[in-house]
C-alpha cells in the first residue's frame, strides 16, 4: 500500500468517529500533562536548590574536626579528637593552590547597638570568608587581616542586621555590644537572602578568635577552603590530608568537598523528579488502556472492511500497519496536546506562584512526546494483531 494511501485511511478512520477520537487522545493528552506539570515543578525546584548551593562556589572544600570510623576494639585514647586550631588555619591558607582558608564558629548571641537589643546568629569568620564564599560588601568593608590570636574588635552587619538596629542610618563607626564586649562596625554586606532556611542577612561577623572566646569554644567548628579555579578539588583535598596528617600526627578530620555535597544533593533531587513524574505517568498508563479498548471496538466495528481489505488481497502487515497507525497517531497527537497543556499550566502555575520555580527542559518534552507515541504503539498491538488474523471469509459475513 502506498504512503498516501496508508494516511488517508488512517485519518479517516479517526476523523469518522470524531468524538471517540477526541476521548481516546484526551486519555493521553492529561497523562502527559500531569507528566510535564510534575516534572517542570521537581526540575525547577532542583535547578533552584543546586543554585542556592553554587552561588558560594563550587571551588570549596570544608575540614571538619573528627573521623567518622568503626573500630575492632575500644579506641581509648585514639578516640580523642584534637579540635582543629587557628593555626591550622593558617597552614591550610599556605598551601600551594590554595587562595584562602577561612575559619569558621558559629553561635547565638545577644546583639545590642543603638538601644535596641536583638538576638541572632554570630559567626566567626576570616578576613578572607567574602572572597571564600564570594559574598560582597555593600558599605564599608569586610574585617580586616589582623593579629591571629588577638584581633581588634571589629563586626560586619548582615544587610537586615543593619536595618533592624540602624534603620536608614549609616552605621560604619557604630559600636554595639556583643555578650561582655564592644566592637565597632566597619562594614554592612550585601544581601544574600536565605540559604535553605538559613539567614545571612540577619547576622554579625566577627573574628574567629573572638568567636571561640565569646561561645567558650577550644577548637574551630571547621575551616573552609578555597582553591584556585581549574585544579582538580581530588588533587587540593589530597594536599590538605597530608598537611593536616603531618599537623594532628593522625587522620583526625573529616574533608568535604563541594562538588560531593553537590554530586550527593543532585542525585537525591534527580531520584524526586523521577518519583514526582513516575507519579504523573499512572495517568498515561490509564490513557495507555483507553487506547487498547477504543482500538478493539474499531476492529470489532470494522470487520466488514477488513475483510474487504484480506479479500482484495491486502497483505496482513497492511492490515497490522493500519490499526497500528491508528493507534500510534492518536496518541501522538493526545501527546502535543498535552505538551501544549502541561507547559501552559506550568507557565500559569509559576505566574500565580511567583516564589514556585518551574522549569521545563526540551528533554522532557522530546521524552514526553516520543513516550506517548510508544504507549499508543503498545496499546495497538493486540488489537492491531487480532484484526490482521482474522479470515477474510469470515470477516465479510459479520454483521
Amino acid at each position: 500500500m502506498l504512503w498516501p494511501d496508508f494516511l488517508h485511511l488512517t485519518l479517516r478512520a479517526l476523523i469518522a468517529h470524531r468524538l471517540r477520537s477526541f476521548l481516546t487522545l484526551l486519555g493521553i493528552a492529561v497523562g502527559i500533562a500531569a507528566v510535564i506539570l510534575l516534572t517542570s515543578i521537581g526540575e525547577g525546584v532542583h535547578r533552584f536548590v543546586l543554585n542556592e548551593f553554587t552561588q558560594f562556589g563550587t571551588n570549596v572544600i570544608g575540614v571538619h574536626p573528627g573521623k567518622v570510623m568503626t573500630h575492632g576494639t575500644p579506641a581509648g585514647v585514639l578516640g580523642t579528637v584534637r579540635p582543629i586550631t587557628l593555626e591550622d588555619s593558617e597552614a591550610l591558607a599556605r598551601l600551594p593552590n590554595v587562595v584562602a582558608a577561612t575559619p569558621f564558629v558559629q553561635g547565638n548571641a545577644e546583639v545590642e547597638a543603638n538601644g535596641r537589643v536583638r538576638r541572632t546568629m554570630i559567626y566567626g569568620v576570616g578576613p578572607a570568608m567574602d572572597q571564600t564564599f564570594q559574598m560582597r560588601v555593600s558599605v564599608g568593608r569586610f574585617l580586616p587581616p589582623d593579629d591571629l590570636h588577638n584581633p581588634r574588635t571589629y563586626a560586619v552587619l548582615g544587610s537586615k542586621m543593619r536595618n533592624e538596629l540602624f534603620g536608614d542610618r549609616n552605621p560604619l563607626g557604630e559600636r554595639l555590644r556583643i555578650g561582655g564586649s564592644q566592637y565597632r562596625i566597619v562594614g554592612v554586606m550585601e544581601t544574600k537572602g536565605q540559604i535553605l532556611g538559613v539567614d545571612l542577612d540577619d547576622s554579625v561577623f566577627i573574628p574567629a578568635a573572638r568567636a571561640l572566646e565569646l561561645f567558650n569554644r577550644e577548637g574551630l567548628m571547621e575551616v573552609d577552603v578555597s582553591y584556585q579555579p581549574g585544579i582538580p578539588s581530588a588533587y587540593v583535598a589530597a594536599q590538605i590530608k597530608r598537611l593536616m596528617i603531618a599537623r594532628h600526627g593522625r587522620e583526625d578530620f573529616t574533608l568535604i568537598t563541594q562538588e560531593d555535597m553537590l554530586r550527593t544533593l543532585s542525585n537525591v533531587l534527580d531520584i524526586l523528579t523521577f518519583a514526582v513524574g513516575a507519579l504523573g505517568g499512572i495517568s498515561l498508563v490509564v490513557g495507555g488502556v483507553g487506547i487498547v479498548t477504543i482500538m478493539t471496538i474499531a476492529v470489532a466495528e470494522r470487520t466488514n472492511e477488513v475483510g474487504l481489505l484480506l479479500a482484495l488481497g491486502a497483505p496482513r502487515r497492511t492490515v497490522l500497519s493500519l490499526f497500528l497507525g491508528e493507534a500510534t497517531l492518536l496518541a501522538a497527537i493526545g501527546g502535543v496536546f498535552g505538551l501544549v497543556l502541561g507547559i501552559g499550566l506550568a507557565q500559569l502555575l509559576h505566574l500565580a506562584v511567583p516564589a514556585l520555580p518551574v522549569h521545563t527542559p526540551w528533554t522532557f518534552v522530546l521524552a514526553a512526546e516520543s513516550i506517548a507515541a510508544l504507549i499508543g504503539l503498545t496499546a495497538g498491538v493486540l488489537p492491531a494483531r487480532r484484526a490482521a488474523r482474522l479470515d477474510p471469509v469470515e470477516a465479510l459475513r459479520a454483521e
